[in-house]
């Protein structure tokens, strides 16, 4: 019996999980090499999206920017239902697969409309956009229906597969414990892989060698990375659907005000709680209770009656704790979310006004979000091999820093990519005012690898940042609903998009009704986005406090086996 796993997982078929035969390495390998097709076909969309919207659907700066963020924004918000839909009904595993179906259906329609003209307005040259043939209203119907078809594909893949891939390991065994705080850092690894294809090769077709091909060859990754899943399903171990985590929390809540009156015990044991065999049966675990949000402990206090709406276990009320202690710090990564968009819109626009010629060679304004992959590739090779083996003699953390310290590191990081990033606009706005070419629009004479800091710090800024924030997320939410920890997340990610929208469209519209010289022009030489990125500096640096109060605050939760332990006493 040693064998088997003790974490509660199963197979399809509801059996338990032998370790030696299902799981660990072996089951990820398919994770992995899903992950890097998937993100070649994401990224190969999402990457030169604002230049497709500017050139082919002759869309201005702010509003093609701003249908980018929107877009990416629903993308990683749509996670939450995906992981509400996988943790309460059907599993991860089935979630996924129909949503891969999805997900598959959106990208051959957004191929056909990028492939056929009746699909989109005629070729047009302006460089202003003020002669240009608009879309029609069915032309932008048929292309972003595809696009937010996409995004409800993905809605239900994103939170499952990392999900799945974690779930892998046995948290009870050392040995699965300790490859289990390696698995982010690969994960993201992996998701970069992908990416660098998407941002060197597809951006390049995409812009020299057609649209068609551009968006065909992500299809077809895609349709690759969901045959490599399908193949690995023997090797996987599954968690039982436990409920909807939202029911579960909303009891909780909903008990602990009816009974606001109602004093608490001294003595926390006189609290109700299942029994022990109540939760191993199921595979699930015991909570103890803890001092933190102390008001939610009214939910267990016994007065009668038993509706579950009046009385919840321990265990419940502390897994709404869990859930609800880790949005202050999803808050403080909102900010930080915000920057990474600029990556595929105001960064790629910027180097549009650039010199980008090697020789004969013509970059492509996207293809430099190549740099923040390969820095953030070889960043997170060295803090998984060198980093964390060094700095984990002197913390005896198994982890070598804290997850919130890790974190941290991203958001100071974050405060200098936009300090730098406005420092250099600066400098391009002034060689465009020294050669005449404020009310052109013209090329500055400077190489577009002027940019590369910036992206190269934001890659850097995603290994610590990115890479600790997935494994916070899922590593402190309850057993029962770490698709829905996992999707927290994504969801900074896509509230921060929402964000990017939200302040471009009212900065944009501010400064121009203040000067008529607008930050955010469609002509970037007679604007302002030196003075766009000094206020992103200036809220990255508040942020930041932000960020130390609320983690200062956090209590971890308990480990629910002595894994962690063990590895700290080994240290």
């Amino acid at each position: 019996m040693e064998d088997y796993t003790q974490d509660g997982t199963v197979d399809l078929k509801g059996n338990p999980v032998r370790r030696s035969k299902m799981g660990g390495w072996r089951a990820c390998s398919y994770f992995v090499a899903y992950e890097v097709f998937e993100r070649m076909a994401y990224y190969g969309i999402s990457s030169n999206l604002i230049i497709y919207l500017i050139t082919m659907l002759h869309q201005g700066t702010v509003t093609s920017s701003n249908n980018v963020t929107n877009w990416v924004g629903t993308t990683w918000v749509l996670p939450v239902v995906g992981a509400y839909i996988a943790d309460a009904h059907f599993g991860r595993y089935l979630t996924f697969v129909v949503s891969s179906i999805i997900y598959f259906i959106g990208m051959f329609l957004l191929t056909l409309s990028v492939s056929l003209p009746s699909l989109r307005p005629p070729t047009c040259n302006d460089p202003k956009l003020v002669n240009c043939e608009k879309a029609s209203t069915f032309q932008l119907a048929f292309f972003y229906g595809a696009l937010y078809i996409i995004a409800i594909g993905t809605g239900g893949t994103k939170p499952n597969i990392s999900t799945m891939g974690a779930d892998q390991f046995d948290d009870f065994n050392p040995k699965e414990k300790t490859l289990k705080l390696s698995f982010f850092n690969w994960w993201f690894f992996s998701i970069f892989i992908g990416t660098l294809f998407a941002n060197s090769l597809l951006v390049y077709l995409q812009d020299n060698v057609g649209w068609t091909l551009g968006y065909a060859l992500p299809t077809l990754g895609l349709a690759i990375s969901i045959a490599v899943f399908l193949a690995g399903t023997p090797f996987y171990r599954h968690k039982v659907p436990a409920g909807s985590p939202f029911t579960k929390m909303a009891k909780v809540i909903v008990a602990s005000v009816r009974k606001w009156n109602v004093p608490l015990p001294k003595d926390v044991k006189q609290l109700y709680e299942l029994g022990l065999d109540e939760y191993s049966t199921k595979g699930k675990f015991m909570i103890d209770s803890t001092p933190t949000l102390k008001f939610l402990n009214k939910a267990c206090v016994k007065t009668g009656n038993t509706s579950p709406w009046m009385l919840c276990s321990v265990t419940q009320v502390e897994e709404t704790k869990q859930m609800l202690r880790m949005i202050p710090i999803l808050t403080a990564t909102l900010v930080p979310s915000t920057m990474i968009t600029q990556v595929g819109t105001l960064f790629v626009k910027q180097g549009t006004t650039l010199d980008r010629r090697i020789g004969n060679f013509e970059v492509p304004p996207a293809s430099l979000s190549g740099f923040v992959t390969i820095s953030m590739l070889v960043c997170v090779v060295l803090y998984d091999q060198y980093f964390v083996p060094m700095v984990r003699r002197f913390t005896r953390n198994p982890r070598g820093v804290t997850l919130l310290q890790r974190m941290g590191i991203g958001i100071i990081i974050h405060i200098v990519i936009m300090l730098i990033a406005s420092l250099t606009e600066k400098y391009r706005l002034q060689v465009a005012k020294d050669h005449g070419l404020v009310e052109s629009g013209g090329h500055v004479p400077i190489t577009i690898f002027i940019l590369l800091p910036q992206y190269v710090l934001m890659g850097i800024a995603d290994a610590f940042l990115e890479v600790g924030k997935i494994e916070f997320f899922y590593d402190q939410a309850p057993e029962s609903m770490k698709s829905m920890g996992t999707s927290y997340s994504m969801t900074s990610l896509g509230l921060g998009s929402f964000l990017s929208s939200f302040l471009l469209s009212n900065v944009a519209r501010l400064t121009e009704n203040r000067d008529h010289r607008g930050w955010i022009l469609n002509n970037l030489n007679a604007s302002h986005l030196d003075y766009y990125y000094a206020f992103f500096t200036i809220l990255n640096l508040l942020n930041f406090i932000f960020f130390l109060f609320v983690a200062k605050l956090y209590v971890y939760k308990a480990e629910v086996s002595n894994s962690m332990k063990i590895l700290q006493d080994e240290l």
